[in-house]
């Protein structure tokens, strides 16, 4: 059974949002073992110079690192990253259970991921040009992600 992370930066604020993602974590449990990691986001002073955002994201990056399962395949989702069909991410995943122990995908924070993580991942994903909130990204990932596993296997939930 394939291993697959999720690491997230921020806090889980709006129980909606909480369970609608535990609900696709429950779905996804058919297809793989899944763990979803929420880091506690950095303090962000409002309008912060250039270099305070650095020091954010920095702080940021280290937690993810030490978050992050060894060999497994890395994807940052950021908006800079390839956007992919379903049946492309099910490839993808099909793809990395053949070569990886597991897929960690990593949403950052509301300033993103700091380039070090991005330079270290081995995929750059977007889901849109668009920017979302953490907790809903991660709702569309794990919903995405249930619809992947669900081509894989040609079942029916995929229209």
């Amino acid at each position: 059974m394939q291993k697959i992370t999720v690491i997230a930066v921020g806090s889980d604020k709006e129980k909606y949002f909480t369970e609608a993602a535990k609900e696709y974590e429950k779905r996804l449990s058919r297809y793989a073992k899944v763990q979803v990691i929420i880091l506690k986001d950095e303090p962000i002073p409002d309008d912060p110079s250039e270099k305070e955002a650095a020091a954010v994201l920095e702080k940021e990056g280290q937690k993810i690192l030490a978050a992050m399962p060894d060999g497994c395949l890395k994807v940052a989702l950021c908006v800079e990253g390839k956007q992919l069909s379903s049946p492309e991410l099910a490839k993808m995943l099909e793809n990395a259970a053949l070569t990886y122990p597991g897929i960690v995908f990593i949403i950052g924070g509301s300033l993103g991921i700091d380039k070090k993580i991005k330079d270290m991942c081995d995929v750059r994903l977007s889901f849109s040009k668009l920017t979302f909130p953490h907790r809903l990204m991660r709702v569309i990932l794990m919903e995405a992600i249930y619809r992947a596993k669900t081509i894989e296997r040609g079942e029916k939930y995929h229209k």
